[in-house]
């Protein structure tokens, strides 16, 4: 079998058209000729066009020289920026009310725009359909600036309510940080005496237990100091103290939520937002969990960060992922969260491999800094289990592939209170290629002895699942990342143990439900259209490498594997199936109507990790 290809049947393959190059005259010297024959002999070995990247390439390139085309796109710009005067204060947000003082703007250095009759001239004409957010809650909070709008306004430009209905505009975009908690965070006027007095607690025990070592070290070497010149015997306070300095707490006494068994979605970067979340737990998923969120921009009270906490309520089991490089601040982070956010549990990141985070010593980096790491674990689990809530750790297999280190962690891990241990089976070096070493991932659950290991990687399907809970039995669960992204229905073909083959109908429902919800999370104005629109492109540039079943020569579909250019079941299909970023431009606007002007997108991702 090919490693790497996915093949698809002939009927639905598009030929590929073979230009003959033209013939030239080359002068070479003969001390050049042996290096021309053996980089010819290199490019008779390179990969088949079949496993290069069909985004791939440059017409201008040398023939034989492959593109390198990993990570971000970090030289991208913002598809389309709303500029704020073009975009209407939230006291004309209701329409023509007259000279009713109660909705005038009351902000002296407002920046938005005041003239009602300008706005509705200048605004982008109206999307066909029916308002989302009218239809489910009876009213629309984004009154004229809607692009359903028509759908709830009066003959006289006004917005419609019902009748019982109590006006409350104080939370007009998907946000729950209050102005007071943003003010007292930015303000660093917060109560983090909690976090600090416990951070301060597992600082001291390590450096005690450094001390301790160093004295042993210095006693086996005959270099042990006089009774006088050792650390005087510190004074016990008086009154009843609790024993959890005497008789530690296991994590098993503090776990209250079940993680076995279940399905996880994983915690991923820009296309792991609430709206796509949604979409999975339709499907199945049982855990959620949101966007890695740095804990300095939630300590310093960021909208944008703060809005990666936001939990939905068909989402039962809820946690946030946090990404930093100080035990205290991450801990403060967790405090912040657990008392203000809506979280079953919060999970740390040690795994994260992008160069940013981890130059930063945070992420994967974490793993090299077993010092910092350890106090991060104990402080935050244990300042949670007051909260009742668990504290998790989602790590890599190692940094180098030379040196895998999770198997020495996960003991550890157990040791300093995690609930549950989810372990990506690739290296920071590997970042999202190769395959995930799952044997090695076995070894590593045997390595625990109450605390739940998760594994993490090239999970596609039911067989690949029950293949791996077969082959790993000491794996407690799974967590799918790229799987879900690229068919989303993954958790419930794991559920129903079957194949499932949507038509492109269906999955066009389903990125209709997919927009729907991100209009009401986004908002339906003009820029909550747009960054409904670039999330959906976002996500089509997964889910675009989706093979539907019925296409394929040798089913099932392998998340390595790179198709041929093909042609689907329908033109809709076909669509669907394209590389094309113009092309998932066409399906957005199918949904949310044509792109205003000077719209230009990029992926964040380059997807290349087949």
């Amino acid at each position: 079998m090919d490693n790497g290809i996915c093949h698809i049947k002939a009927e639905f393959l598009i030929p590929r058209i073979v230009e003959k190059p033209v013939e030239t005259v080359e002068i070479v010297a003969p001390a050049e000729k042996e290096g021309k024959a053996e980089d010819a002999k290199v490019d008779d070995t390179s990969e088949p066009p079949e496993k290069k990247g069909r985004m791939e390439g440059n017409a201008e390139e040398p023939q034989g020289k492959k593109k390198k085309n990993r990570g971000q796109n970090k030289s991208r710009t913002v598809p389309f920026k709303e500029e704020d005067g073009l975009r209407l204060c939230k006291s004309l947000l209701d329409g023509n009310l007259g000279e009713d003082a109660a909705k005038k703007c009351t902000n002296a250095n407002c920046r938005f725009s005041h003239d009602l009759d300008k706005f509705l001239q200048l605004k982008p004409k109206d999307i066909d359909g029916t308002c989302y957010i009218y239809s489910t809650k009876g009213y629309c909070n984004f009154g004229v600036t809607c692009r359903f709008a028509g759908a709830h306004l009066d003959e006289n430009s006004r917005n419609i309510y019902p009748e019982d209905f109590k006006p409350d505009t104080s939370m007009l975009v998907s946000t729950w940080l209050s102005t007071d908690l943003q003010h007292i965070l930015r303000k660093r006027k917060y109560n983090f005496n909690k976090s600090t007095k416990i951070v301060n607690k597992f600082d001291r025990l390590q450096q005690e237990e450094k001390n301790e070592k160093a004295k042993s070290s210095e006693q086996e070497n005959g270099e042990a100091k006089d009774d006088a010149e050792q650390k005087p015997e510190e004074s016990k306070p008086a009154g009843a103290v609790t024993d959890e300095d005497v008789i530690k707490l296991r994590s098993a006494e503090r776990k209250r939520i079940v993680f076995r068994d279940k399905l996880y979605l994983s915690p991923l970067t820009t296309v792991g937002n609430l709206p796509f979340r949604r979409i999975c737990k339709e499907y199945g998923v049982d855990i959620t969990c949101g966007e890695m969120a740095c804990a300095i921009p939630i300590i310093n009270g960021a909208i944008q960060e703060w809005a990666l906490t936001k939990r939905h309520s068909s989402e039962d089991l809820f946690g946030v992922q946090l990404c930093g490089h100080n035990p205290k601040l991450v801990t403060y982070a967790a405090q912040i969260i657990a008392e203000k956010a809506d979280v079953d549990f919060i999970d740390l990141n040690t795994g994260c491999p992008i160069d940013l985070i981890f130059n930063q010593g945070g992420g994967s980096a974490l793993l090299r800094r077993q010092n910092v790491l350890k106090v991060m674990v104990q402080s935050c689990s244990r300042l949670l289990a007051d909260y009742g809530k668990e504290f998790t750790v989602k790590t890599r297999i190692g940094i180098y592939n030379n040196k895998l280190v999770a198997h020495e962690m996960v003991p550890k891990f157990e040791d300093w209170g995690a609930s549950l241990i989810t372990i990506h089976g690739r290296t920071k070096e590997q970042r999202y290629t190769k395959r995930a070493d799952w044997e090695y991932l076995q070894q590593c659950a045997t390595q625990a002895q109450s605390v739940p290991v998760f594994g993490n990687g090239d999970i596609f399907g039911y067989e690949d699942y029950e293949h791996i809970r077969t082959k790993c039995p000491n794996i407690a669960g799974v967590m799918v990342g790229r799987g879900a992204l690229i068919k989303p229905w993954v958790f419930q073909e794991i559920k129903e143990r079957k194949t499932i083959d949507p038509s492109s109908g269906e999955r066009f429902e389903m990125l209709k439900r997919y927009v729907n919800y991100g209009l009401e999370h986004w908002g339906s104005d003009t820029k909550g259209v747009e960054t409904t629109r670039r999330f959906l492109l976002e996500w089509q540039s997964f889910l675009y490498r989706y093979v539907p079943y019925g296409l394929l020569e040798r089913p099932p579909q392998r998340i390595n594997e790179r198709p041929d250019a093909y042609r689907g079941r329908d033109d809709l299909e076909t669509l669907m199936a394209s590389p094309n970023c113009n092309d998932w431009v066409k399906l957005s606007e199918m949904l949310l109507g044509p792109v205003p002007e000077g719209f230009n997108f990029v992926p964040k991702h380059k997807a290349n990790a087949y």
